[in-house]
Formats: structure tokens, C-alpha cells, sequence
């Protein structure tokens, strides 16, 4: 018999999503430190490979190494990788054409996709306030990509491609978080974590024929030398950390209330982007970025002056015949 799938705890919530928020973001910047020398799919199969250890000795160490290899929605874990698998390889692709505080502030579609798609496919209720926040965040993201977008400005085409495929990413990103949400209601967290890892390091495969590095050159990186090797195993590992975090936060919290906590990752983009990179947000980025953040906390806010109880909503979470 499998345990309790889920309980409102929003505390440990928040803390498990704000935390691996951090985590990905020092895992996004190793991966934008390889990128000039390894393609994404490559990326994606180490990422994907080397989390597996510690997903491993994490059921080992809960003791649900048997039980977090038993998948009860097989085909729900399938499409969960191949979506976040492709999420995956869009970022990492996306990372080495722009600046990591941009790409930071593109992907904050996700919150906002995620509170439309939870709306729509776990039956949870949106009101229209938190409707105008939603609105008021797409409107900030596409102030922060208008400019890739634009014909009259002397941006490279790599960088609107760029642009492109992170918004891509962010919203497959959103029907993963909604996905997680439901997988959840049928499988441990354990097992979503491990089945994802798996899927992704074979998905990654696919692309061994379009220009994987072998051997994986050097790459001078501040002091000391670190090489592309040991920055894609550390992404890795660093990641599979972060992946049993934000998944185990989906078991305290809705979707849409997790939602606006990434928002955090600004800071921390900001900063990583400043340190390691030499990268400073433009003020389109960070107008752009408020605006966001701005209809995030409009949620937060509203949401605590209605009280509302989120252990209500789960009946509602897991329609039947959705295979997202």
C-alpha cells in the first residue's frame, strides 16, 4: 500500500522550493560555464546521469530504495520526462546564447503559466484577482522579451532564438510542476524523482549523433581551472539534490501557491550572473522582472486575505483521462 499522498504543510513547502530554487540556480550556471564546449542534449545526459547517485542513496537512506523503484503510473512517468526532458534541453540550449539574469527573468512565464494550467487541469479555483496578477506578470515577461523579438534592434539572431526556446521551456516547465502535482496523488516521491532521471539520461541519448565533445576539452573558468568533465558531473549532482527538493515541496502545496516562489531566482541569478560571468541585468530585465515579481506577491496577498484552506483542493487535483 502506498503512504499518504500528500498534506498541507505551506512552511515546509516554501522552504523545500526556495531551496532547490538556489540549487538549479548554481546548477544553471556550471551548465552556462560548459556550454560553449558541450551541446545541450550532451548536458542534459550528464545532468540526468550523475543525479542518479544521489537519488539512489537518498532511498537508501530513507530506506525506500525498494519502493521508490516501484512506478504505479508508468505512462504518467513517461510523459513527465519527455516534457521535462525537452524543458530541459531548451534551457541548457538557451543558457549559451543569453545572459543567465535574462534567462532567469524569461522564465518567470513558468509561475505564471503554472497558475493558468492549474486552473485548467487539477480544477483548482482562480479568482480574477489573481487572474489580474497572472496577466500582470505575462505582461512583465514579455516587456523582458520584446526586445529579442524586435526587428528594428541589432540583436543576433542566436539571441532570439535564445529568447524562444527558454519561453518554450518555461511553459513545458508549467505543465511539468502541474503534472508533479498529480503524480504525486499516485506515486512516491522517490519514484517521480528516480523514473525522471532515468528518462532523461535516455531521452539525452538520442542526441549522442549531433556533436557530442569526446574527448571533453578543458575549460579555463576563474581560479582554479576546473574542467567541462567536472562541471557537468557537479551540475549533476547538484541537480539531483535540487530535483528531490522541489518535487517533495509538491507534496506540502499546491501548484499555484509554490508558483510565485520562484521568483527568488532573480537574486540569486543576479548575483551568480555578476560574480561568475561579469553579466548585469539591463533595466528592461529588471522592469520587466518586477512586474512579475509584483503579481506574485499579488497572489501571496490576496490569497491570505481570503484564507484560503488548500486542503480542500486536493479532491479536485487528479481529473481522470489527462495524461499530462
Amino acid at each position: 500500500m502506498s503512504k499518504p499522498l500528500t498534506q498541507n504543510n505551506p512552511g515546509r513547502a516554501i522552504a523545500l522550493k526556495t531551496a532547490a530554487i538556489f540549487l538549479f540556480m548554481i546548477m544553471a550556471a556550471l551548465i552556462k560555464a560548459a556550454s560553449d564546449d558541450v551541446p545541450a542534449g550532451q548536458a542534459v545526459f550528464f545532468r540526468s546521469l550523475f543525479a542518479m547517485p544521489i537519488i539512489v542513496a537518498w532511498l537508501w537512506q530513507q530506506g525506500h530504495l525498494h519502493d521508490g523503484f516501484k512506478a504505479n503510473n508508468v505512462l504518467g512517468h513517461v510523459w513527465r520526462g519527455l516534457i521535462g526532458t525537452s524543458a530541459m534541453a531548451l534551457t541548457f540550449g538557451g543558457l549559451a546564447l543569453l545572459p543567465l539574469p535574462e534567462v532567469t527573468a524569461i522564465g518567470y512565464a513558468t509561475p505564471m503559466f503554472t497558475v493558468i494550467f492549474a486552473a485548467f487541469f487539477l480544477g483548482e479555483r482562480i479568482r480574477l484577482f489573481r487572474l489580474s496578477a497572472v496577466a500582470l506578470g505575462l505582461v512583465g515577461v514579455m516587456i523582458v522579451i520584446a526586445p529579442r523579438l524586435s526587428l528594428n534592434q541589432s540583436y543576433t539572431d542566436t539571441a532570439t532564438i535564445g529568447a524562444l526556446m527558454i519561453l518554450t521551456a518555461a511553459i513545458l516547465r508549467a505543465l511539468v510542476q502541474i503534472h508533479v502535482r498529480r503524480l504525486v496523488q499516485t506515486d512516491s516521491t522517490s519514484a517521480i524523482v528516480f523514473y525522471f532521471s532515468l528518462t532523461a539520461t535516455l531521452v539525452s541519448l538520442l542526441s549522442l549523433p549531433l556533436g557530442w565533445v569526446f574527448p571533453i576539452p578543458a575549460l579555463a573558468w576563474t581560479a582554479p581551472h576546473f574542467s567541462v568533465f567536472a562541471l557537468i558531473i557537479c551540475a549533476g549532482l547538484i541537480g539531483g539534490i535540487a530535483q528531490i527538493m522541489v518535487t517533495s515541496s509538491y507534496r506540502f502545496g499546491t501548484a499555484s501557491m509554490l508558483a510565485p516562489f520562484d521568483y527568488s531566482s532573480m537574486i540569486f541569478a543576479m548575483l551568480i550572473g555578476w560574480l561568475a560571468f561579469n553579466e548585469i541585468p539591463t533595466a528592461t530585465i529588471l522592469i520587466g522582472a518586477a512586474l512579475v515579481i509584483a503579481g506574485g506577491v499579488l497572489i501571496i496577498w490576496r490569497e491570505r486575505q481570503l484564507g484560503l484552506d488548500r486542503s480542500k483542493s486536493k479532491p479536485s487535483i487528479a481529473p481522470s483521462g489527462t495524461p499530462n
